[in-house]
């Protein structure tokens, strides 16, 4: 059976929070595309490679694999069989990923392994443009906002959990630099799907978040 939840939403917004908890209750796939990004990125990064080195890239992107596993309740990212998981979510990877995200040919390749993945299965993927072009049919779509106060803080309680210091301004600056190119790229832009629900979620506990897009992917399953 094929069955598939889309999860889109700015930076620091709790998508994949949430996903992790959809996957867990309905127990579907959890693709989480932003590491698969990442992943991409920390690539580049150790090879040197600049954005503008199409060629590079693309052969980069010919070469690597990307394993995302689910481990003791922990999700593990490999890169060509190696554990990023901590890796992709350094501040070198943060000021980065959004020019490579950017770019057509990684997202084209993204697009490739995802639609591959989900083939055939129960999955729930977030990102930024799941409902709009990875999943234009998806069975639900649903996106997350909240002020980018807000995320900036969700954003330093994420970042000081995994260890990584950073001031409240330059995560606040950090999630405004990340909106501004995510929403204006000229490959898939992050925008809210025509036929996606809107949950704004600034002022929500995750309980309450949580049981908000549960309800909505039990009534859609009922049909």
């Amino acid at each position: 059976m094929s069955f598939i939840v889309a999860i889109d939403g700015p930076a620091g917004v709790g998508k994949g929070t949430i996903a992790n908890l959809v996957a867990e209750k309905f127990g579907f796939l959890n693709v989480d595309t932003g590491a698969m990004y990442r992943s991409v990125t920390l690539a580049m990064l150790r090879q040197n490679i600049g954005i503008e080195e199409e060629e590079k890239i693309e052969k980069l992107l010919s070469e690597i694999t990307i394993e995302l596993k689910e481990e003791n309740g922990e999700e593990v990212v490999l890169l060509n069989g190696e554990d990023v998981s901590e890796a992709i979510r350094t501040k070198e990877v943060n000021a980065f990923i959004s020019g490579v995200s950017a770019l057509r040919i990684v997202r084209n390749k993204m697009l490739e392994i995802q639609r591959k993945i989900a083939q055939g299965q129960e999955v729930v993927m977030e990102g930024r443009d799941i409902g709009s072009t990875v999943f234009p049919n998806a069975d639900v779509k649903i996106y997350l906002d909240a002020t980018v106060e807000e995320r900036a803080n969700r954003r330093l309680r994420q970042n000081k959990e995994k260890g990584i210091e950073m001031s409240y301004e330059e995560v606040l600056e950090s999630v405004k630099k990340r909106d501004l190119i995510d929403s204006t790229r000229e490959v898939s832009p992050l925008r809210k799907a025509d036929d996606a629900i809107l949950i704004d979620c600034t002022e929500l506990s995750l309980e309450q978040l949580s049981n908000k897009v549960y309800e909505i992917i039990e009534e859609k399953m009922k049909k």
